[in-house]
């Protein structure tokens, strides 16, 4: 008797993936429960995995795997003179102040002087469409994008930590000098006062080493890790040299706000319904999307939920793709989200 032909679960995902998905999610008998291709449920997410402080030359690292998705994120510090910067301005904040105003001021210092450079590249190999020797990627121009701006948007670091300050009175108090200070006046105070010289540039570079869908995720939470991992050499201005001086053996962490963790999820449409999901026939929301997944589905949302303080807060939504996401769905994706977060946080080396 002949042998039967018969083929692996993974060739048929390859040979015909959008069927083979929905056989799963829609099993002919009711009583099996609904799978996809990997075998994961609709709403289960891959286990993630971060590691900390694990390149020797960076001032921040972290590396970040959820499944077959691997990402390696350095954090280095590099010291800009403000004498650098064409279009820098002056500033000072003084307590009296509007502190809404001044704190608005700071997050546009941050994005209008370029303190932090995300950068990620997709290693030769790390996904079958990533040939050697091709230009850089749009996925990785785009990719490098969208972390650029939800840094801006969350406000991750505080411009506060990258300046550089040029202290006169802390750096004449010596001898006579501190005498001839407390005599000088109005106008020796005046003189007195700090004066920015330089900030802390931050070149933030990713590399993915293996790529398996969702590099959204992967990559902002390796961001968020390596900056928490950050530490900064204390530094001060030598006005005799012109110069910032780094202290050898002093460092100071750098403060991360909150702990904002993004949730991607792809909506996988059982027929073309056109614009609206409403329309006959179903469809399910896939939490944390594989590369196959993520090359069939019609529709993708990302989610940045926040719970560090104790409630949920959504610090920003993206939404792609052609079909329109209704209330009911939206609202199932953010409360798996927060159970995304839950995941993170406990996989985030403690500070």
């Amino acid at each position: 008797m002949a042998a039967s032909l018969t083929f692996p679960r993974t060739t048929f995902a390859k040979l015909s993936p959008q069927p083979f998905l929905l056989a799963n999610l829609s099993p002919p008998d009711p009583s099996l429960p609904s799978t996809r291709t990997n075998g994961r449920h609709p709403s289960q997410s891959r286990v993630p995995l971060v590691t900390t402080s694990s390149l020797s030359h960076a001032h921040g690292s972290a590396v970040v795997r959820t499944g077959d998705t691997t990402v390696i994120c350095g954090v280095r510090g590099e010291i800009l003179p403000v004498t650098g910067i064409p279009a820098y301005r002056p500033r000072s904040f003084t307590e009296a102040d509007d502190v809404v105003a001044a704190t608005v001021e700071r997050w546009d210092e941050l994005r209008e002087y370029d303190l932090v450079v995300p950068n990620i590249e997709l290693a030769t190999g790390c996904a079958p469409q990533l040939l050697p020797g091709v230009p850089p990627s749009t996925l990785a121009q785009t990719l490098s994008t969208r972390v650029y701006e939800l840094m801006h948007t969350c406000r991750l670091v505080d411009v506060d930590e990258l300046r550089i300050w040029y202290h006169p009175a802390r750096n004449t108090q010596e001898g006579g000098d501190e005498k001839m200070e407390e005599d000088g006046g109005e106008d020796e105070e005046e003189e007195a006062r700090p004066e920015l010289k330089a900030y802390w540039t931050l070149y933030i570079d990713l590399l993915f080493v293996s790529l398996d869908g969702n590099p959204f995720d992967a990559a902002w939470a390796a961001v968020v890790a390596a900056l928490r991992d950050t530490k900064l050499p204390v530094a001060k201005w030598d006005v005799d040299r012109d110069m910032a001086i780094c202290e050898r053996n002093a460092q100071k962490g750098l403060t991360v706000k909150g702990l904002p963790i993004a949730c991607s999820a792809a909506v996988f449409l059982e027929r073309d319904q056109g614009l609206h999901l409403a329309q006959e026939g179903r469809h399910w929301v896939l939490m944390d999307p594989d590369r196959l997944e993520d090359e069939i589905c019609q529709e993708s949302v990302t989610v940045v939920v926040d719970r560090s303080g104790g409630e949920t807060r959504v610090r920003a939504l993206e939404k792609k793709g052609g079909t329109v996401v209704g209330v009911e769905a939206m609202r199932e994706i953010v409360g798996l989200a927060e159970r995304r977060w839950e995941e993170f946080s406990n996989a985030m080396p403690k500070k």
